[in-house]
């Protein structure tokens, strides 16, 4: 695919996560993730609380729950329990990584990370290049 096909494609998947991140019950922050390979999605996830468990991610103080899921960590887990794999794709990200989620990223073969927003840490891009991964900042 061309430079210019690529970079078109990720910012319309970029959209994608933003729009699926409105589906997070958390009030701080709302983040979406995508997984794309061979030009599909094969999974998706939002920041939230795992399954079964209400949907309150922060406690009276304002403050974001510690069992609280990341979307990236949402979108590899939930390729745990289907029959697709992760090696070589893309996930898309409206927020960059923290280093737990990068840690994620690596192990689940994933080869490009596509993100929207910097955070205040660096630590999770920095892991994932010094991995060898793509990591690509569509930033506004």
């Amino acid at each position: 695919m061309n430079q210019e096909k690529q970079q078109l494609f990720d910012q319309r998947y970029l959209d994608m996560a933003r729009i699926w991140a409105q589906n997070s019950y958390c009030q701080r922050r709302q983040v979406g993730a995508l997984v794309v390979k061979n030009g599909m999605i094969i999974s998706d996830g939002y920041n939230g609380t795992p399954s079964g468990f209400e949907n309150i991610c922060e406690d009276d103080n304002g403050i974001t729950k510690p069992y609280v899921l990341h979307a990236e960590a949402n979108a590899i887990t939930k390729l745990a329990r289907s029959s697709n794999n992760s090696d070589g794709s893309t996930i898309y990200i409206t927020a960059s990584p923290c280093i737990e989620c990068a840690k994620l990223i690596i192990q689940a073969g994933i080869k490009r990370v596509v993100y929207g927003e910097k955070y205040r840490l660096t630590d999770g891009i920095e892991l994932l290049e010094r991995a060898g991964i793509e990591v690509v900042y569509l930033g506004e």
